[in-house]
């Protein structure tokens, strides 16, 4: 089985709940189900979310050593704000997949930097919580 670590960002522990119109009624806890469903012949799947920058950064640089196949990472707003969310992802030696559920590039103007796509190996922003399903798919079949 190959292991995907897949890291959540600020307020995504609050999806379904929050901006229903851009994020779906699908609740984190949900989320999560749908993806170990979703991946239970073919991958491990290890969940992390913080609303913490720090916390972030500290477990990225626990997982260096493990045994992982990729990582699907959906910063939250951090996306666009954060270089030390940035060197810490530049750290890894695995593939890094980019996942956003409302289409960024179509909201507001502060939400158009994106200081990770470009150390990102693919994107899927826009696609709503298939975004990750999408990413899951996109490492198996590397």
């Amino acid at each position: 089985m190959r292991k995907i670590v897949i890291i959540n960002g600020p307020n995504l522990n609050f999806l379904g709940k929050r901006e229903i119109s851009k994020y779906g009624t699908t609740t984190y806890q949900e989320l999560v189900s749908e993806l170990e469903e979703h991946a239970k012949k073919t991958n491990d799947l290890v969940f992390f979310q913080s609303n913490h920058e720090g916390e972030i950064c500290d477990y990225i640089q626990k997982i260096i050593n493990e045994k992982i196949d990729g990582v699907i990472v959906n910063p939250g707003a951090y996306t666009h704000t954060s270089v030390s969310l940035r060197d810490s992802l530049l750290l890894l030696s695995v593939p890094i997949i980019e996942v956003h559920i409302s289409d960024i590039k179509e909201r507001e103007s502060f939400r158009k930097t994106n200081l990770i796509n470009d150390i990102c190996e693919k994107s899927f922003i826009g696609h709503g919580v298939n975004g990750y399903k999408m990413g899951i798919d996109y490492l198996n079949e590397k």
